[in-house]
């Protein structure tokens, strides 16, 4: 999630083949990062997007009741995104994120089977251990502070679980998609106004659906537990585990591998003068 560089001329566009090239730099650089390095920046990362499920939460608590389903749905999606936007624009690494970049460098042999499983187990890791230190920390202080009712997580939990197992694979690939998509169109962007257009769109879909995100939920969920919201245990484990598959596959398949494949059939000359042309316009 490292900046793009600065050779473009102004007001250009970027080609398939340069997006996927800032794609796979950006990736092979946290590959190639000391595993602490990236614990700590994904620990962050799992912090800073846990701030999604509080002022859901917030929203829940302090409106006193939604008109309508659409208005509380749309709110809940627009503050959620604010989390997403501390992650993307603050480059810290998020495991969803890394379920699409991180197998560009795979794909075309630059990285390993290996290195990817490392900084997908790290990033991973480190994301859901930031989401537990920040669900204890909203269920110690929250009900306290008269920020959140307990009711509020219980909301957001029951529309995560339970459901059947495939819905909630499905729903974690349309997640894992939305959030692929939000990689790529941050890497096309030439400025940080277009970056935070693209994370708040992209993302505030996956809380006004509300669809199924590993690392947000893991917050909304271990939350609930904690407040004794009708979560139990074995409820996050069937949706930690399908939601995980759901993501990768949404973001590693139908992102990383497809964009990858449409740029490498494209072929390099197509590409080259498309570039040619548009600095000339």
């Amino acid at each position: 999630m490292s900046s793009a560089t600065d050779s473009e001329p102004s007001g250009a566009t970027l080609s398939y083949r340069r997006i996927l090239e800032r794609e796979m730099e950006n990736a092979l650089k946290e590959i190639n990062r000391p595993p602490e390095g990236v614990f700590l920046s994904g620990l962050t990362a799992g912090l800073n997007l846990s701030f999604g499920a509080l002022f859901m939460a917030m929203a829940l608590t302090f409106s006193g009741g939604f008109g309508s389903k659409l208005v509380q749905q749309v709110t809940l999606g627009g503050v959620s995104s604010i989390a997403f936007l501390f992650v993307v624009v603050g480059q810290t690494e998020l495991f969803t994120a890394h379920s699409t970049m991180a197998v560009l460098p795979v794909l075309d042999g630059r990285a390993s089977l290996r290195e990817l499983g490392r900084v997908w187990g790290v990033t991973y890791a480190s994301n859901l251990f930031g989401c537990a230190l920040f669900a204890g920390l909203i269920a110690a202080v929250g009900p306290r502070l008269g920020v959140v009712d307990p009711a509020a997580f219980g909301t957001l939990a029951s529309s995560l679980v339970p459901l059947p197992w495939w819905v909630i694979l499905a729903s974690g690939v349309i997640a894992g998609w939305l959030m692929g998509l939000v990689t790529w169109l941050s890497a096309a962007s030439r400025d940080t106004i277009g970056r935070i257009v693209f994370v708040i769109v992209g993302t505030a879909v996956i809380g006004f659906g509300p669809f199924h995100h590993c690392i947000l939920g893991t917050t909304e969920l271990l939350t609930a537990l904690a407040l004794g919201q009708g979560v139990t245990v074995g409820d996050y484990g069937v949706f930690i585990v399908w939601t995980t598959l759901g993501n990768v596959v949404g973001g590693g398949v139908f992102v990383g591998l497809l964009n990858y494949g449409h740029v490498a059939l494209a072929g390099e000359k197509q590409d080259v003068e498309f570039e040619a042309t548009d600095r000339e316009g």
